[in-house]
């Protein structure tokens, strides 16, 4: 046996990952027993979402269905319009195995990165002369001669089966690559081959699609070799996948990619992670182009009817799966999370895909909701809303029943999470009006100011909002702590006898989620990591919640001088206990009281050192973020799920819940010109188009002022600017005035000034100089 690192299962959302618990090393927290989101391969891998196995057809049908509609186009020279070969005696290919083991949720970085896994054999390898140098001195050759032939019989070989390819791109044909973390191939000379195929004569192009064909028929039988691997590995990246012709066969080779057991995925995800960001981002694109073409094709007639291929998507989908995850164990990922997201399914409907994964979990049949990682957040929010929703409207109706049958007279006031509220009491009325009306917070939400007449129309409901936020999150309130070197806060550890305010603040943001409102809040990612661990309550009330493995980089993002501090202690190469004189203790000031805590028992006997100044730093930031607030955040935790109790909440990244509840930090100022609305102006009047031409080449510093000073936050919700309602409305006082903001309704006042340097100085002024949220 060969040490070999293991993965999380592909089929897992990005944060998460599978390992049998025989292979676990310690004991995984209870809260990793949750049931899993995605199959790693019931329900992906048996394509039973789009029709039943009886109904898929076979290879041999395929390509004959394909060269029938193709065949008016087989003499094109074009590259882009491939033909597909006509092959006898084709066989079907295997169905996707349908007994792919179901494992326990694990956190992706509690996985260690190197565990035991079986070693694959290795087979006897043809010959194979051909260097990468020859190949390049032959590609060289055919500018000058035209002769194609040493070429084309170099693409006819070396893609004519697994073990060509293997003799033509492994590195050492003798060698076994034992290491899980080397494929073994030369991955520069597969670049030079593939980066010349597409300029290839089309005859050298069909020659290529026909080998693979005979490889894929050829080579399903049996245990694979680790050669077999490396074999899908390199017919994965074959650029002619991204034509639609070539589509049949590209489903087929990701059928039995996805159907390889998940010891093979876990060489596969390992190598891939080894892929430049370049090939990396065209290999997610082009499997995410797969998916949306086979949804919502230009040509129809271009595949086989839906019915007979349902199989295509699930496939597709569990290798995305593998990117996926191999993009999670590189720090940083190779391309941003969000590249994952597949617009396309924004326009399907994302509530039955929700309530079949609902309904039918993680097997029996195939949704998209298995594979969160590329749901875009929009479509994320749009599930969560509509989830939402319905249970408003369920709870609401409920309350109609019970008042109809004690013969009460209905009140439409009912419906609605009502709360009054007094400006000068704002903490305590609010606490006060929640912990009574428990049952009411998933109903649409009203604010009324005790004494102040005038409808809630959503401008009330966002002031509580905002002035709650500001109350509660001044440093003068305890509650939270403002750390100035990362511009976040972060939770107060002294003790107290009473965390309800902290239940407040999680109602607040599951209050606001629910109803699209975007706060001004300033919390660390660790945050959010916190809150979706675990993403639903566990029904066991002592199960610890709001518990998740942290890191020097977590603690960076909250207090980065402490964290430089730790890793300075980590690279330290003299005598760490001689030097530090430090102990698994640690010192906090409480009300002026410094208190000791020990890291671990007898931590204060336990002198730090070379050997064990690991396992220091980790308890140290496990205290600072973990066990030190526990009851604190576990109130917070309590209160934020006692409104979102949503399964919709496990299809969520951390950093998405952040966007939902704060908005994103991407500004489009160009979007928000064109979605503005008009009060006594014109898009055409002098004064906005001076507005407009200082605002589009302010820096983005004044940009999210302006957007601050207007709406009291300077990040945008998840729909985009025009979510905003954003109003710039007329203001008829004198010129020497500033701009004043109402940010209750996203409205800018602007008096009709007669220049744009006058403007530009004003608008500055007043953005600059507003105080907390810009409330008039």
């Amino acid at each position: 046996m060969s040490e070999a690192g293991r993965v999380p299962s592909p089929a897992a959302p990005p944060e998460v990952a599978a390992a049998a618990p025989d292979e676990r090393k310690g004991k995984e927290p209870e809260r990793e027993k949750l049931p899993p989101i995605v199959s790693a391969g019931a329900g992906a891998a048996a394509g039973l979402d789009r029709g039943s196995k009886g109904q898929i057809s076979t290879f041999s049908s395929f390509i004959s269905t394909v060269n029938q509609k193709k065949e008016a186009a087989e003499n094109r020279s074009s590259p882009t319009h491939l033909v597909f070969p006509n092959i006898k005696n084709v066989r079907d290919l295997p169905p996707i195995c349908l007994d792919v083991r179901q494992k326990q949720r694990v956190s992706i970085d509690a996985l260690p990165s190197e565990m035991k896994a079986p070693v694959l054999s290795e087979s006897v390898l043809p010959n194979q002369s051909k260097t990468m140098k020859d190949f390049q001195e032959d590609i060289e050759k055919v500018k000058s001669s035209g002769d194609w032939k040493a070429v084309h019989d170099f693409y006819l070989t070396t893609f004519d089966s697994f073990p060509e390819l293997n003799a033509a791109f492994k590195k050492d044909a003798t060698a076994s690559f034992n290491t899980i973390e080397d494929s073994g191939i030369n991955a520069k000379f597969v670049n030079a081959v593939y980066d010349a195929l597409l300029n290839t004569p089309q005859d050298i192009q069909k020659t290529v699609l026909k080998g693979i064909i005979n490889s894929l028929l050829r080579e399903w039988k049996g245990p694979r070799t680790k050669d077999d691997l490396r074999a899908y590995f390199i017919l994965l990246q074959n650029p002619q996948f991204s034509n639609t012709s070539t589509y049949v066969i590209h489903a087929h080779l990701l059928r039995q990619i996805a159907a390889l057991v998940e010891a093979d995925h876990h060489f596969l995800v390992h190598w891939l992670k080894k892929l430049s960001q370049k090939r990396f981002k065209q290999l997610v694109e082009r499997l995410l182009q797969f998916i949306s073409l086979r949804l919502f094709p230009a040509k129809p007639e271009e595949f086989p009817p839906i019915t007979k291929c349902s199989w295509w998507i699930p496939s597709a989908s569990k290798v995305l799966a593998l990117l996926n995850t191999a993009n999670s164990l590189v720090h940083p990922p190779l391309i941003p999370y969000t590249d994952f997201y597949n617009s396309t399914l924004d326009h399907i409907d994302l509530m039955e895909e929700y309530h079949t994964w609902q309904s039918f979990g993680n097997s029996h049949r195939f949704s998209f909701c298995q594979y969160p990682f590329v749901i875009s957040i929009a479509a994320k929010k749009i599930i969560i809303q509509r989830d939402s929703e319905q249970q408003m409207i369920s709870i609401a109706r409920q309350s109609l029943v019970d008042k109809v049958s004690r013969r009460q007279r209905p009140d439409m006031n009912m419906l609605f999470l009502n709360m009054k509220v007094r400006r000068t009491h704002l903490v305590s009325d609010s606490l006060d009006e929640l912990t009574r009306k428990r049952a009411d917070l998933k109903k649409k939400l009203k604010v009324t100011f005790v004494g102040e007449a005038g409808l809630d129309m959503g401008g009330l409901t966002k002031e509580w909002f905002l002035l709650l936020i500001r109350q509660i999150f001044h440093p003068d309130y305890g509650m939270f702590t403002y750390h100035k070197d990362s511009h976040c806060h972060w939770f107060s550890s002294f003790k107290c006898d009473n965390y309800s305010e902290f239940r407040l603040v999680g109602i607040l943001m599951g209050l606001a989620v629910y109803n699209s409102i975007t706060l001004d809040i300033r919390f660390p990612p660790c945050c959010y990591k916190k809150l979706l661990s675990p993403p639903i309550i566990p029904s066991d009330q002592n199960i610890p919640v709001g518990i998740c493995n942290v890191t020097t980089d977590d603690l960076c993002q909250i207090m980065p001088e402490l964290a430089h501090g730790l890793s300075e202690l980590l690279s330290y190469e003299g005598n760490v206990e001689e030097d530090f004189y430090s102990t698994f203790q640690v010192f906090q000031e409480e009300f002026g009281i410094i208190k000791s805590y020990n890291l671990k028992p007898g931590g204060d006997k336990i002198p730090v050192t070379n050997q064990n100044r690991k396992e220091y730093v980790q308890l140290y930031i496990d205290f600072l973020l973990n066990k030190s607030i526990y009851k604190q955040f576990a109130a917070f935790y309590y209160g934020f799920h006692s409104v979102c109790a949503s399964n919709a909440l496990m299809l969520l990244r951390p950093e998405e819940v952040e966007i939902l509840v704060c908005g994103s930090p991407e500004l489009d100022m160009h979007a928000l010109q064109r979605s503005t609305q008009y009060e006594g102006y014109a898009k055409t009047d002098l004064t906005i188009r001076y507005f407009w031409d200082v605002v589009l080449g302010f820096p983005l510093d004044l940009q999210k002022k302006l957007l601050h000073f207007t709406t009291g936050s300077d990040r945008v919700p998840v729909g985009g600017m025009a979510d905003l309602n954003f109003k710039i409305s007329k203001n008829e006082t004198s010129t020497n005035w500033l701009p004043v903001a109402h940010t209750c309704f996203n409205q800018l006042c602007l008096p009709p000034y007669k220049s744009k340097k006058d403007l530009k100085q004003k608008l500055i002024i007043g953005i600059s100089n507003s105080e907390g949220f810009g409330l008039e």
